[in-house]
């Protein structure tokens, strides 16, 4: 069983920055990958971040260049560097696990919600 809880949302206004931070604790071994989600009112949930405990990563299109994810393994802790942020960023982030033996994020966070004022 794997437990996340996500801490670091909160309201910024446009071009500000935000650090979203991820504890996981339980039974977390073999290789596997931390993702970063959100939902926004009224959209389906998507894909933001993900980062592997190898460090490899990928961004959603929208996202490049602005946010960064990274890790620390010895903390089993996941982090989402979000600058230059946009209203568009609105949304409930949500931390997810994964085994890279499966596309389907198995464990999910609580959310916590990012609010971008204009």
């Amino acid at each position: 069983q794997v437990q996340l809880v996500e801490s670091g949302g909160g309201t910024v206004q446009t071009g500000g920055s935000l650090r979203l931070s991820c504890a996981a604790s339980g039974i977390i071994f073999g290789s596997n990958a931390l993702g970063w989600h959100r939902q926004a009112p009224g959209k389906q949930r998507e894909l933001v971040a993900a980062i592997t405990s190898g460090g490899s990563t990928n961004y959603a299109d929208s996202v490049k260049g602005r946010f960064t994810v990274f890790r620390d393994n010895a903390k089993n802790a996941v982090y989402l560097q979000m600058n230059s942020l946009k209203p568009e960023d609105t949304a409930v982030y949500y931390c997810a696990y994964r085994r890279l033996d499966t596309s389907v994020y198995s464990y999910w966070g609580q959310g916590t919600q990012v609010t971008v004022s204009s």
